[in-house]
Protein backbone atom coordinates (compact mmCIF):
# COMPACT_ATOMS: atom_id res chain seq x y z
CA UNK A 1 0.00 0.00 0.00
CA UNK A 2 1.26 3.59 -0.76
CA UNK A 3 2.30 5.64 2.19
CA UNK A 4 -0.23 8.31 1.27
CA UNK A 5 -3.20 5.63 1.02
CA UNK A 6 -1.80 3.97 4.49
CA UNK A 7 -2.15 7.71 6.46
CA UNK A 8 -5.10 8.36 4.73
CA UNK A 9 -6.25 5.07 6.30
CA UNK A 10 -4.85 6.16 9.86
CA UNK A 11 -6.46 9.18 9.86
CA UNK A 12 -9.83 8.03 8.98
CA UNK A 13 -9.29 5.18 11.83
CA UNK A 14 -8.26 8.36 14.19
CA UNK A 15 -11.05 10.18 13.28
CA UNK A 16 -13.44 6.97 13.50
CA UNK A 17 -12.16 6.15 16.62
CA UNK A 18 -12.56 9.53 17.99
CA UNK A 19 -16.24 10.01 17.25
CA UNK A 20 -16.86 6.39 18.46
CA UNK A 21 -15.72 7.82 22.13
CA UNK A 22 -17.40 11.72 21.89
CA UNK A 23 -20.95 9.27 20.69
CA UNK A 24 -20.71 7.28 23.49
CA UNK A 25 -19.39 9.63 26.15
CA UNK A 26 -21.78 12.11 25.66
CA UNK A 27 -24.30 9.78 25.41
CA UNK A 28 -23.71 8.04 28.71
CA UNK A 29 -23.27 11.38 30.64
CA UNK A 30 -26.85 11.96 29.47
CA UNK A 31 -28.57 8.63 30.27
CA UNK A 32 -26.83 8.99 33.58
CA UNK A 33 -28.13 12.66 34.59
CA UNK A 34 -31.53 11.48 33.60
CA UNK A 35 -31.40 7.84 35.76
CA UNK A 36 -29.87 10.22 38.18
CA UNK A 37 -31.58 13.97 38.16
CA UNK A 38 -35.21 12.36 37.44
CA UNK A 39 -35.38 8.96 39.13
CA UNK A 40 -32.73 9.57 41.98
CA UNK A 41 -30.21 6.80 41.18
CA UNK A 42 -27.23 8.74 42.73
CA UNK A 43 -25.27 5.33 43.20
CA UNK A 44 -22.21 6.37 40.95
CA UNK A 45 -19.41 3.90 42.07
CA UNK A 46 -21.51 1.18 42.08
CA UNK A 47 -23.59 2.10 38.56
CA UNK A 48 -19.38 1.94 37.39
CA UNK A 49 -19.11 -1.30 38.74
CA UNK A 50 -21.81 -2.43 36.30
CA UNK A 51 -20.89 -0.80 33.59
CA UNK A 52 -17.54 -2.90 33.72
CA UNK A 53 -19.68 -5.98 34.51
CA UNK A 54 -21.43 -5.31 31.31
CA UNK A 55 -17.69 -4.71 29.23
CA UNK A 56 -16.37 -7.55 31.18
CA UNK A 57 -19.19 -9.75 29.49
CA UNK A 58 -18.69 -8.22 26.52
CA UNK A 59 -14.64 -9.57 26.48
CA UNK A 60 -15.99 -13.12 27.36
CA UNK A 61 -18.55 -12.96 24.33
CA UNK A 62 -15.63 -11.84 21.96
CA UNK A 63 -13.65 -14.15 23.50
CA UNK A 64 -15.27 -17.04 22.71
CA UNK A 65 -15.79 -15.73 18.95
CA UNK A 66 -12.28 -15.95 18.61
CA UNK A 67 -11.91 -11.65 18.14
CA UNK A 68 -9.65 -11.57 21.27
CA UNK A 69 -6.33 -13.58 20.77
CA UNK A 70 -4.96 -15.10 23.87
CA UNK A 71 -2.08 -12.16 25.54
CA UNK A 72 -0.30 -11.75 29.22
CA UNK A 73 -0.70 -8.90 31.26
CA UNK A 74 1.53 -9.82 34.67
CA UNK A 75 0.04 -9.36 37.99
CA UNK A 76 1.60 -6.47 39.08
CA UNK A 77 0.72 -4.45 36.42
CA UNK A 78 -3.15 -5.20 36.31
CA UNK A 79 -3.02 -4.35 40.33
CA UNK A 80 -1.12 -1.21 39.84
CA UNK A 81 -3.90 -0.20 36.85
CA UNK A 82 -6.88 -1.21 39.00
CA UNK A 83 -5.60 0.79 41.99
CA UNK A 84 -5.03 4.15 39.68
CA UNK A 85 -8.31 3.85 37.94
CA UNK A 86 -10.65 3.04 41.27
CA UNK A 87 -9.18 5.76 43.10
CA UNK A 88 -9.86 7.89 40.40
CA UNK A 89 -13.76 6.69 40.11
CA UNK A 90 -13.85 7.04 43.68
CA UNK A 91 -11.43 10.38 43.83
CA UNK A 92 -13.94 12.14 41.12
CA UNK A 93 -17.05 11.45 43.27
CA UNK A 94 -15.56 12.47 46.78
CA UNK A 95 -13.64 15.69 45.54
CA UNK A 96 -17.63 16.60 43.48
CA UNK A 97 -19.07 15.99 47.06
CA UNK A 98 -16.20 18.10 49.16
CA UNK A 99 -15.77 21.10 47.11
CA UNK A 100 -17.88 23.63 44.57
CA UNK A 101 -18.27 23.02 41.70
CA UNK A 102 -15.86 25.29 40.10
CA UNK A 103 -12.66 24.13 42.15
CA UNK A 104 -13.88 20.55 40.69
CA UNK A 105 -13.62 21.96 37.00
CA UNK A 106 -10.78 23.70 37.79
CA UNK A 107 -9.31 19.80 39.38
CA UNK A 108 -10.49 18.34 36.05
CA UNK A 109 -8.20 20.87 33.98
CA UNK A 110 -5.36 20.11 35.91
CA UNK A 111 -5.26 16.52 34.36
CA UNK A 112 -4.40 17.77 31.31
CA UNK A 113 -0.76 19.54 32.51
CA UNK A 114 -0.22 16.79 34.87
CA UNK A 115 -0.29 13.85 32.26
CA UNK A 116 1.66 16.44 30.12
CA UNK A 117 4.67 16.40 33.17
CA UNK A 118 4.00 12.51 33.21
CA UNK A 119 4.45 12.25 29.52
CA UNK A 120 8.10 14.06 30.09
CA UNK A 121 9.22 12.77 32.82
CA UNK A 122 8.51 8.95 31.41
CA UNK A 123 8.45 9.13 28.18
CA UNK A 124 10.43 11.87 27.07
CA UNK A 125 8.01 13.52 25.19
CA UNK A 126 9.01 17.41 23.32
CA UNK A 127 6.46 20.04 22.72
CA UNK A 128 6.65 22.73 21.05
CA UNK A 129 5.49 26.13 21.48
CA UNK A 130 2.09 26.47 19.77
CA UNK A 131 1.53 23.21 21.01
CA UNK A 132 1.72 24.35 24.76
CA UNK A 133 0.06 27.53 23.32
CA UNK A 134 -2.88 25.17 22.13
CA UNK A 135 -2.94 23.43 25.15
CA UNK A 136 -3.37 27.01 26.83
CA UNK A 137 -6.24 28.16 24.88
CA UNK A 138 -8.39 24.96 25.82
CA UNK A 139 -7.50 25.01 29.62
CA UNK A 140 -8.45 28.83 29.10
CA UNK A 141 -11.71 28.32 27.15
CA UNK A 142 -12.93 25.51 29.05
CA UNK A 143 -12.12 27.20 32.51
CA UNK A 144 -14.45 30.66 31.45
CA UNK A 145 -17.57 27.99 30.40
CA UNK A 146 -17.34 25.68 33.44
CA UNK A 147 -16.08 27.73 36.40
CA UNK A 148 -18.44 29.50 38.22
CA UNK A 149 -18.08 29.33 42.02
CA UNK A 150 -14.60 28.71 43.48
CA UNK A 151 -14.27 28.01 47.01
CA UNK A 152 -11.35 25.46 48.52
CA UNK A 153 -10.84 23.48 51.77
CA UNK A 154 -8.63 21.27 53.29
CA UNK A 155 -10.37 17.84 52.61
CA UNK A 156 -11.43 18.80 49.12
CA UNK A 157 -7.93 19.88 48.38
CA UNK A 158 -6.97 16.47 49.47
CA UNK A 159 -9.84 14.36 47.37
CA UNK A 160 -8.80 16.73 44.35
CA UNK A 161 -5.00 15.99 44.06
CA UNK A 162 -6.23 12.39 44.90
CA UNK A 163 -8.64 12.02 41.85
CA UNK A 164 -6.04 14.18 39.41
CA UNK A 165 -3.20 12.20 39.97
CA UNK A 166 -4.73 8.98 39.91
CA UNK A 167 -7.06 9.54 36.62
CA UNK A 168 -4.31 11.06 34.70
CA UNK A 169 -1.73 7.95 36.00
CA UNK A 170 -4.40 5.43 34.80
CA UNK A 171 -5.02 7.30 31.33
CA UNK A 172 -1.10 7.13 31.38
CA UNK A 173 -1.19 3.33 32.00
CA UNK A 174 -3.42 2.61 29.51
CA UNK A 175 -1.28 3.89 26.77
CA UNK A 176 1.82 2.61 28.25
CA UNK A 177 0.16 -1.03 28.61
CA UNK A 178 -0.94 -1.19 25.42
CA UNK A 179 2.74 -0.08 24.07
CA UNK A 180 4.83 -2.64 26.66
CA UNK A 181 2.94 -5.44 26.16
CA UNK A 182 1.79 -5.15 22.36
CA UNK A 183 -1.72 -5.52 23.62
CA UNK A 184 -5.04 -4.71 21.87
CA UNK A 185 -7.87 -2.20 23.33
CA UNK A 186 -9.62 -5.68 23.16
CA UNK A 187 -7.13 -7.55 24.93
CA UNK A 188 -6.36 -4.90 27.91
CA UNK A 189 -9.99 -4.22 28.47
CA UNK A 190 -10.30 -7.97 28.93
CA UNK A 191 -7.41 -8.09 31.27
CA UNK A 192 -8.56 -4.73 33.82
CA UNK A 193 -12.40 -4.93 33.31
CA UNK A 194 -13.29 -8.11 35.64
CA UNK A 195 -11.27 -6.74 38.71
CA UNK A 196 -12.79 -3.57 38.36
CA UNK A 197 -16.30 -4.90 38.10
CA UNK A 198 -15.88 -7.45 40.97
CA UNK A 199 -13.57 -4.51 43.09
CA UNK A 200 -16.25 -2.00 42.45
CA UNK A 201 -19.06 -3.98 42.93
CA UNK A 202 -17.84 -4.82 46.53
CA UNK A 203 -16.88 -1.72 47.46
CA UNK A 204 -19.27 0.57 45.67
CA UNK A 205 -22.30 0.29 48.01
CA UNK A 206 -20.14 1.28 51.21
CA UNK A 207 -18.71 4.06 48.72
CA UNK A 208 -22.39 5.12 48.09
CA UNK A 209 -23.32 5.22 51.18
CA UNK A 210 -20.76 6.99 52.76
CA UNK A 211 -21.18 9.80 50.15
CA UNK A 212 -25.23 10.32 49.50
CA UNK A 213 -26.01 8.14 52.68
CA UNK A 214 -28.86 5.96 50.86
CA UNK A 215 -28.61 2.44 50.49
CA UNK A 216 -28.62 1.15 46.99
CA UNK A 217 -30.52 -1.92 48.03
CA UNK A 218 -33.39 0.26 49.43
CA UNK A 219 -33.74 1.88 46.24
CA UNK A 220 -37.31 1.52 43.85
CA UNK A 221 -36.25 -0.37 40.79
CA UNK A 222 -39.10 0.50 38.72
CA UNK A 223 -39.22 -0.46 35.07
CA UNK A 224 -37.96 3.27 33.79
CA UNK A 225 -34.85 3.14 36.07
CA UNK A 226 -33.86 -0.44 35.10
CA UNK A 227 -34.30 0.37 31.51
CA UNK A 228 -31.94 3.56 32.20
CA UNK A 229 -29.42 1.62 34.00
CA UNK A 230 -29.48 -1.21 31.38
CA UNK A 231 -29.10 1.53 29.05
CA UNK A 232 -26.39 2.51 30.54
CA UNK A 233 -24.17 -0.54 30.90
CA UNK A 234 -24.97 -1.08 27.35
CA UNK A 235 -23.29 2.64 26.46
CA UNK A 236 -20.52 1.96 28.78
CA UNK A 237 -19.45 -0.45 26.86
CA UNK A 238 -18.64 1.65 23.84
CA UNK A 239 -17.29 4.34 26.36
CA UNK A 240 -14.34 2.16 27.93
CA UNK A 241 -13.37 0.18 25.04
CA UNK A 242 -13.28 3.44 22.81
CA UNK A 243 -11.37 4.96 25.69
CA UNK A 244 -8.72 2.46 25.57
CA UNK A 245 -8.96 2.61 21.49
CA UNK A 246 -8.41 6.37 21.48
CA UNK A 247 -5.37 6.31 24.11
CA UNK A 248 -3.73 3.73 22.43
CA UNK A 249 -3.74 5.46 19.14
CA UNK A 250 -3.07 8.80 20.67
CA UNK A 251 -1.58 9.51 24.16
CA UNK A 252 -3.18 10.25 27.50
CA UNK A 253 -2.78 14.29 26.78
CA UNK A 254 -4.55 14.25 23.21
CA UNK A 255 -7.38 12.42 24.60
CA UNK A 256 -7.83 14.98 27.39
CA UNK A 257 -7.20 17.66 25.27
CA UNK A 258 -9.75 16.76 23.01
CA UNK A 259 -11.62 15.07 25.66
CA UNK A 260 -12.71 18.34 26.41
CA UNK A 261 -14.62 18.68 23.26
CA UNK A 262 -17.11 16.26 24.94
CA UNK A 263 -17.40 19.07 27.50
CA UNK A 264 -18.16 21.42 25.26
CA UNK A 265 -21.02 18.90 23.41
CA UNK A 266 -22.22 18.15 27.00
CA UNK A 267 -22.47 21.63 27.83
CA UNK A 268 -24.71 22.45 24.45
CA UNK A 269 -27.24 18.95 24.70
CA UNK A 270 -27.67 20.54 28.78
CA UNK A 271 -28.80 24.07 27.51
CA UNK A 272 -31.16 22.35 24.79
CA UNK A 273 -32.26 19.20 26.72
CA UNK A 274 -32.52 20.67 30.19
CA UNK A 275 -32.65 24.40 29.86
CA UNK A 276 -31.00 27.59 29.04
CA UNK A 277 -30.26 28.92 32.36
CA UNK A 278 -26.90 29.76 32.38
CA UNK A 279 -26.10 30.27 29.37
CA UNK A 280 -24.51 33.76 28.80
CA UNK A 281 -22.15 35.21 26.69
CA UNK A 282 -18.76 34.30 28.37
CA UNK A 283 -19.85 30.79 27.91
CA UNK A 284 -20.03 31.54 24.37
CA UNK A 285 -17.08 32.59 24.76
CA UNK A 286 -15.29 29.50 26.36
CA UNK A 287 -17.24 27.49 23.93
CA UNK A 288 -15.41 28.63 21.07
CA UNK A 289 -11.75 29.59 22.48
CA UNK A 290 -12.36 25.34 23.78
CA UNK A 291 -12.85 24.57 19.97
CA UNK A 292 -10.09 27.10 18.78
CA UNK A 293 -7.41 25.44 20.78
CA UNK A 294 -8.33 22.19 19.99
CA UNK A 295 -7.96 22.75 16.40
CA UNK A 296 -5.23 24.61 17.19
CA UNK A 297 -3.96 21.50 19.07
CA UNK A 298 -4.55 19.03 16.24
CA UNK A 299 -2.69 21.47 13.85
CA UNK A 300 0.43 21.57 16.05
CA UNK A 301 0.52 18.56 17.38
CA UNK A 302 0.59 16.83 13.76
CA UNK A 303 3.30 18.97 12.78
CA UNK A 304 6.81 17.51 12.73
CA UNK A 305 8.58 18.73 16.14
CA UNK A 306 4.99 19.44 17.27
CA UNK A 307 4.69 16.23 19.72
CA UNK A 308 7.95 13.80 19.81
CA UNK A 309 9.73 11.46 21.91
CA UNK A 310 12.61 9.39 22.14
CA UNK A 311 11.42 5.78 21.87
CA UNK A 312 12.52 1.96 21.25
CA UNK A 313 11.25 -0.48 18.75
CA UNK A 314 8.35 -2.83 20.21
CA UNK A 315 7.10 -6.59 18.49
CA UNK A 316 4.59 -5.75 16.02
CA UNK A 317 1.89 -7.77 16.15
CA UNK A 318 -2.31 -8.25 15.34
CA UNK A 319 -2.77 -5.64 18.24
CA UNK A 320 -1.49 -3.25 16.01
CA UNK A 321 -4.53 -3.36 14.07
CA UNK A 322 -6.00 -1.02 17.07
CA UNK A 323 -3.35 1.89 16.27
CA UNK A 324 -0.26 0.61 17.97
CA UNK A 325 2.52 1.91 16.40
CA UNK A 326 6.27 1.90 17.44
CA UNK A 327 9.73 3.21 15.34
CA UNK A 328 13.30 3.14 16.18
CA UNK A 329 14.47 6.33 17.23
CA UNK A 330 12.27 9.86 16.83
CA UNK A 331 8.51 8.94 16.96
CA UNK A 332 5.68 11.90 16.51
CA UNK A 333 2.73 11.03 18.80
Amino acid sequence: MAPASKADRKAALDVASWMFNVVTSVGIIMVNKSLMASYGFSFATTLTGLHFTATTLMTVVLRCLGYIQPSHLPLPDLIKFVIFANLSIVGMNVSLMWNSVGFYQIAKLCMIPVSCLLEVLFDKVRYSRDTKLSILVVLVGVAVCTITDVSVNARGLIAATIAVWSTALQQYYVHFLQRKYSLGSFNLLGHTAPTQAASLLLLGPFVDYWLTKKRVDAFNYNVVAVFFVVLSCTIAIGTNLSQFICIGRFTAVSFQVLGHMKTILVLVLGFFLFGREGLNFHVILGMLLAVVGMIWYGNASSKPGGKERRSFSTPSDKSQKDGLLSESGLEKV
